[in-house]
């Protein structure tokens, strides 16, 4: 059932209470909390900017970081206000209590077209206990509920589901909108070939999307640690890189299901080994991996090798619609990121729809300097992975259906 979007909602004079997904990652250098990657914030400004100017009096919430339910001042969102201020080029009124007496003076006092920013929801411990009293203290602050902050809306929390209940219309923003779109309508019938790219540390965190996804890709590219387990499960010695003991299995099975469904599914042919995880260590390419030939004893796979990347560049090519969620290697050391990063080139160059699903692989584009040339980028990372599973996300069932 389609949901109610921002645009079916008659906003002028109304308090909308929206909650955005300001979680972004920040470093304090002196005294001052700068913001390292922004795109969270960047991407929430279509609805900030369409309720600003269909003259809503809107009120924003986020959570931000781990504070465990009570207030821990480097987790305060004051200084994400301070540059939210400069993106939208008017004030932004911060309240420095969530909910309370602060709070409602402001609301009070707002005019058609200010924006205003609460503390940090998980200041308070109803927050992530889904506290129905705490939702109903949020609510008491508005005329409408939106909600925008896709990369929360796999948490049954008070702000993405309580809240709900104590309102009379609730929405979903532009940014929800457009998640939705690309990762749940866009991959139902994706042009094929349909090319799926899987990377990061465990099988165990893409067992559900992997099983989701073999009945509609066609091939499957395998990366970053759990590639280990895969090339393990085949007899291939991996050395002292990290490998799922306990999913060996199911790796094996995995492989198997692919086969009988006629599914492409690659592991890496070679790969650069390194005999310490760190910048500097001594590294090479292995020659080409068998039962025989794997990785060093003593020695860790930290990226794919100049074979794989070749063979799957190849893949890439002839795709017509790529998704790619997590590194296939240690990125995050320069030297042992260039599988990722030849990856993201071989996406850019290849005029298929390419959608980003979350987390590392985002991270990775932006260091290419490649964002611009994907089809769509998500800010989510559970949510993202969630939804490719195929499983209703909390935040989103939660809102009231469209017309």
């Amino acid at each position: 059932m389609a949901k109610l979007s921002l645009r079916d909602l008659e906003v002028r004079g109304k308090r909308v209470l929206v909650r955005v997904d300001f979680n972004v990652p920040t470093e304090v250098r002196g005294q001052k909390t700068h913001i390292t990657d922004d795109t969270r914030i960047r991407e929430s400004l279509p609805t900030i900017n369409y309720l600003r100017e269909h003259g809503a009096k809107t009120i924003l919430m986020s959570h931000f970081g781990r504070p465990k339910g009570k207030p821990v001042e480097k987790y305060s969102l004051r200084p994400i206000g301070d540059y939210l201020h400069t993106l939208i080029h008017q004030p932004v009124i911060f309240s420095h209590d969530t909910v309370g007496e602060v709070p409602q003076k402001i609301i009070e006092h707002m005019q058609e077209g200010d924006v205003a920013l609460l503390e940090n929801l998980r200041f308070q411990p109803g927050e992530e206990a889904n506290d129905s009293n705490f939702a109903k203290a949020l609510a008491s602050f508005c005329d409408l509920y939106v909600n925008d902050a896709f990369g929360a809306a796999h948490r049954a929390h008070a702000s993405t589901v309580g809240i709900t209940k104590f309102v009379n219309q609730s929405a979903m923003g532009f940014l929800m909108e457009k998640e939705l779109k690309h990762l749940r309508d866009g991959l139902e019938n994706p042009a094929k070939p349909f090319l799926v790219i899987l990377g990061g540390a465990k099988v165990s965190d893409k067992i559900g999307v992997l099983k989701a996804l073999m009945e509609k890709a066609d091939v499957i590219l395998i990366g970053g640690a759990m590639a280990n387990t895969f090339l393990k499960a085949q007899g291939i010695p991996v050395g002292a890189s990290k490998v799922e003991s306990d999913k060996l299995d199911l790796a094996r099975e995995l492989l198997e299901t692919a086969k009988k469904r006629g599914v492409k599914f690659l592991v890496p042919i070679d790969a650069v080994e390194a005999d310490e995880v760190r910048a500097g260590a001594n590294m090479r390419n292995t020659s080409r991996l068998s039962q025989q030939h794997g990785i060093t004893d003593g020695w860790r796979a930290v990226d794919i090798g100049a074979a794989t990347i070749a063979l799957y560049q190849e893949e890439i090519a002839t795709a017509e619609t790529i998704l790619w969620n997590g590194p296939l290697g240690v990125f995050e050391i320069p030297e042992f990121g260039e599988g990722t990063i030849a990856i993201a080139e071989a996406l850019a160059q290849s005029g298929a729809t390419t959608i980003i699903g979350g987390g590392d692989s985002v991270t990775a584009v932006k260091q290419a300097g490649l964002a611009g040339k994907m089809t769509f980028i998500s800010t989510g990372g559970g949510a993202s992975l969630e939804l490719l599973e195929g499983k209703e996300l909390p935040g989103v069932a939660a809102l009231s259906d469209g017309k």
